[in-house]
C-alpha cells in the first residue's frame, strides 16, 4: 500500500504502485498468468487457480485494487491469482450479462469496466490526486468551478465530449485543475484556516498531506515582510535567521540589500523593493508589503455615483491592503470602483494605460463620477503631455527614460494600472517600479499565455474580486451562455487550401473558412431581436462577412470619428450588428451586445477570448457567445483555450459539431 500521497482521493480505493502492469507481462510468462501475481502483496492470491464464472463482487474487487476506473483481463488475473485466458473468458461472460462494459483503447488490447459507470459519469465526480496535487473533475457543477477558481488553477478543460441523442450537442466533461504555490499564495482569504473550510466544502474527503503541503505554502507567503523604519528607509525582514541568511543574502545584492541591520532584518536599498519582490518571489517566498505608504500630495475630490455593495467591498479590502488587482467580470463597474479607491485614498493620482483612446475614456469617466473639473485632469502621451492632481498617461510614454524623471518627482498617492495584464511586458513594467506609492491594478483577465501572470501579483498586489459566482447570483452581471460550434469545410476547394498551406497561413485559412459566413447569418437568424458584435482576427474575413451581414466592419484602418458615429448608432439601437477586428479587444470603448460571435481568434488567448466574451456580461437580458471552428484543425484547441478562462470562473463551455445544413441553434 502507498501512502496518502500517492492515492487518489474520491475513488474510495487504495492506489497500487504496480497497478500498470499490462497485458506485455502476461506475454513473458509460459503459463499465460501474471509471474508477479504470487508475489503481490497487495490483494492476488498465492495460487494460479482457474476461474470458470467470475462474481461481479471479485470484479469490482479487482477495480478497487488496481486504482483505475478501468482493467485489463491481464489485471484482472493478477488480482484474482488466475489466467489470463482464464480471466478473459470470464469477463466477457459478464459483457454478455450485461454487467460490465468493454471498449478497445490504445495503449491496451481491451479494458473492462463496471456497466452502471456510464450512468455515473453524468454526476459530478472530484478525484484529488495530493502528491502531484491535482484535482480532475468530470460534470462540475457551476458552484464548483467557482470555488475551485479561488485555489486552483485549470490546466484544462476539453476533456472527453459526450454526444446528446436528443439534440446532437455535445459537452466538455473533463476539466484537470492543479494546485500550484502561487494559487496558495494568491487566494483571496484572511487567514489559511479559510482557504482551507473553502477546499473541504468542494473537494470529496479531507487528504491530511494536501493540506499540510498548503499551509506550508501558506507560511512560505509570509515569511518576508518589507517595513518602513521608523527613520523612514525601508526594512526587509525575514521570520528567522536561516531564512535571512541562506535565502535573501544569498540571492540579493548590494544592488538591493545595503547592509545588514540584524540577524533577521536588512536595510534595502531606495528604489530597489521591486527588484527583491521578484527575486524573492522566484525563490518561492513571496514578499508582504508593510510599507507606510505614500499618501500622495492631497487632492480635493469626492464620489458622486452610488456603489454597489460588492463594490464597496472591493474599496475596503483595496484600503487594507493599499494594493491590489481588480479581477471582477467586465461589466462588474471596475473602472467605477477605481474612482471609489482614487476619492477614497484623496491623493495625487497617476492612471497609466495601454492607448491614448483609453486615456480619454478615462477622463470621461472621471469627470461623469467625481467632483473633479476639466482643470484637475491632465493627459500625458504622444497627443498631449499636461501633468496635472489625476494624470492619465500611457505604458509606453511613462516608461520612456526622458520623461520618467517628471512622472517620479511627481506626490502620487496612488498608481492605478488599467488593463495590468500588460505589466510583465519589459516595455511597460518599468512603471512598476513604482514601488513606494499605493497601487491599484485593473482587469478582468489577469492571464498571460506566457505564463507570467503571477508577476502581475508580485509588482501591483492580490487579487480582489474573484469570486464571480456571487455577482452572476445577484443579477449583476449576466452570466454569458458559452458555445463552441465546430463546422466542417464549406467546400472540398477550401479544404484542400488548408491542406497544402503551412505555419501561419494554414491557420489562417481554418480561420477564414468559408462556412463560417453562413454559420453566422444562421445565429443571426436564431436571435433577430438582439444586437450583435462579431469578431474577426483577418481583415480580409472581416471584409467579406461585413459584405455578406449588410453590416459595417470596424477595424484599424476606419478613422475613429467615423467609428465613434458607429458605435454611437448601435447602442441606440439603428444598427444591430457589426463586424469587429482585434481592434477591439481592448483599448477603445466598445458598446456591449446581447450576442457574441467569435468567428476567429488570436492563437487561442484567453484574455482575448475573456474580453470578447465580457461584451455580453450586461446586468439584464439573454447574453451568448458563440465561438467558430473549423472542425479537424488547430482552430478547436485554440477555441477551447480561448474559453478556458472563463471555465475556470464557472462559466458553462458547451461543445457541439455543426453538419451541412444544420440549423444555428
Amino acid at each position: 500500500m502507498t501512502d496518502e500521497g500517492s492515492e487518489p482521493v474520491g475513488t474510495g480505493v487504495e492506489a497500487d504502485a504496480d497497478a500498470t502492469a499490462g497485458d506485455s507481462d502476461a506475454a513473458d510468462d509460459p503459463d499465460g498468468a501474471d509471474s508477479d501475481a504470487a508475489d503481490d502483496p497487495d490483494g492476488a492470491a498465492d495460487t494460479v487457480v482457474p476461474i470458470d464464472d467470475l462474481e461481479l463482487d471479485r470484479f469490482y474487487d479487482a477495480v478497487e485494487a488496481e486504482g483505475r476506473p478501468v482493467v485489463t483481463a491481464s489485471e484482472v488475473a493478477r488480482r484474482l491469482g488466475t489466467t489470463q485466458a482464464s480471466a478473459a473468458a470470464a469477463l466477457d461472460d459478464l459483457v454478455d450479462d450485461g454487467t460490465v462494459d468493454r471498449v478497445s483503447v490504445e495503449t491496451d488490447p481491451v479494458v473492462y469496466f463496471p456497466t452502471e459507470w456510464r450512468e455515473l459519469a453524468a454526476r459530478e465526480r472530484i478525484v484529488v490526486f495530493p502528491d502531484r496535487r491535482e484535482l480532475v473533475v468530470d460534470q462540475p457543477r457551476q458552484y464548483t468551478r467557482a470555488q475551485l477558481s479561488q485555489f486552483a488553477h485549470l490546466v484544462d478543460s476539453t476533456g472527453d465530449r459526450e454526444r446528446s441523442v436528443a439534440d446532437g450537442e455535445t459537452t466538455s466533461r473533463g476539466y484537470k485543475y492543479e494546485i500550484r504555490p502561487e494559487d496558495v499564495w494568491q487566494a483571496p482569504f484572511d487567514d489559511v484556516e479559510e482557504l482551507l473550510s473553502v477546499m473541504r466544502s468542494v473537494l470529496p474527503r479531507r487528504s491530511p498531506s494536501l493540506e499540510e503541503w498548503v499551509r506550508s505554502q501558506w507560511g512560505r507567503a509570509n515569511r518576508f515582510r518589507l517595513v518602513t523604519h521608523d527613520d523612514g528607509y525601508v526594512v526587509l525582514e525575514a521570520a528567522s535567521e536561516s531564512l535571512m541568511g541562506n535565502v535573501a543574502r544569498q540571492n540579493l545584492d548590494e544592488d538591493e540589500l545595503v547592509a545588514p541591520i540584524s540577524e533577521t532584518e536588512s536595510w534595502v536599498r531606495e528604489g530597489a523593493e521591486a527588484a527583491i519582490k521578484r527575486t524573492l518571489y522566484e525563490a518561492g517566498y513571496p514578499v508582504v508589503d508593510d510599507r507606510d505608504l505614500d499618501a500622495g500630495d492631497p487632492v480635493d475630490v469626492d464620489l458622486t455615483t452610488h456603489l454597489r455593495d460588492y463594490q464597496e467591498d472591493w474599496i475596503d479590502r483595496f484600503e487594507e491592503q493599499r494594493s491590489g488587482v481588480l479581477v471582477g467580470p467586465s461589466g462588474s463597474g471596475k473602472t467605477v470602483t477605481a474612482i471609489g479607491i482614487l476619492a477614497a485614498i484623496g491623493g495625487e493620482t497617476l492612471t497609466l494605460v495601454p492607448s491614448r483612446e483609453l486615456a480619454g475614456q478615462w477622463r470621461a469617466e472621471l469627470l461623469e463620477h467625481t467632483t473633479l473639473d476639466a482643470g484637475q485632469i491632465g493627459e500625458y502621451h504622444g497627443g498631449e503631455k499636461e501633468i496635472k492632481p489625476v494624470t492619465i498617461a500611457t505604458y509606453r510614454t511613462a516608461g520612456m527614460d526622458r520623461h520618467r524623471a517628471l512622472f517620479d518627482s511627481r506626490g502620487w498617492g496612488l498608481v492605478i494600472y488599467d488593463e495590468v495584464h500588460h505589466i510583465p511586458a519589459e516595455i511597460y513594467r518599468r512603471s512598476a517600479d513604482l514601488q513606494t506609492k499605493h497601487r491599484l491594478g485593473l482587469s478582468a483577465t489577469p492571464v498571460r499565455e506566457d505564463d507570467r501572470e503571477a508577476e502581475i501579483f508580485t509588482l501591483i498586489g492580490p487579487p480582489i474580486g474573484t469570486d464571480w459566482s456571487r455577482l452572476f447570483e445577484a443579477g449583476y452581471v449576466q452570466e454569458p451562455e458559452v458555445r463552441i460550434r465546430y463546422l466542417p469545410w464549406d467546400d472540398e476547394i477550401a479544404r484542400n487550401e488548408w491542406a497544402n498551406a503551412e505555419g501561419r497561413d494554414r491557420h489562417r485559412v481554418a480561420a477564414e473558412n468559408p462556412a463560417k459566413i453562413e454559420e453566422t447569418r444562421r445565429l443571426l437568424d436564431a436571435h433577430p431581436d438582439a444586437s450583435a458584435l462579431v469578431f474577426v482576427d483577418w481583415l480580409d474575413q472581416g471584409e467579406k462577412l461585413a459584405d455578406a451581414l449588410e453590416a459595417p466592419f470596424v477595424s484599424g484602418e476606419m478613422p475613429h470619428h467615423r467609428r465613434d458615429r458607429v458605435f454611437d448608432s448601435f447602442r441606440e439601437g439603428d444598427l444591430d450588428t457589426i463586424v469587429v477586428s482585434r481592434v477591439g479587444d481592448e483599448g477603445i470603448d466598445l458598446p456591449n451586445a446581447g450576442v457574441a460571435i467569435v468567428a476567429s481568434g488570436l492563437g487561442g488567448s484567453r484574455r482575448q477570448g475573456a474580453q470578447r466574451a465580457g461584451r455580453t456580461m450586461r446586468p439584464a437580458g439573454g447574453s451568448r457567445v458563440y465561438v467558430l471552428a473549423t472542425r479537424g484543425t488547430s482552430e478547436e484547441e485554440f477555441a477551447q483555450r480561448q474559453m478556458r478562462h472563463l471555465a475556470e470562473k464557472g462559466i458553462r463551455v458547451i461543445e457541439s459539431n455543426v453538419d451541412d445544413g444544420a440549423s444555428g441553434e
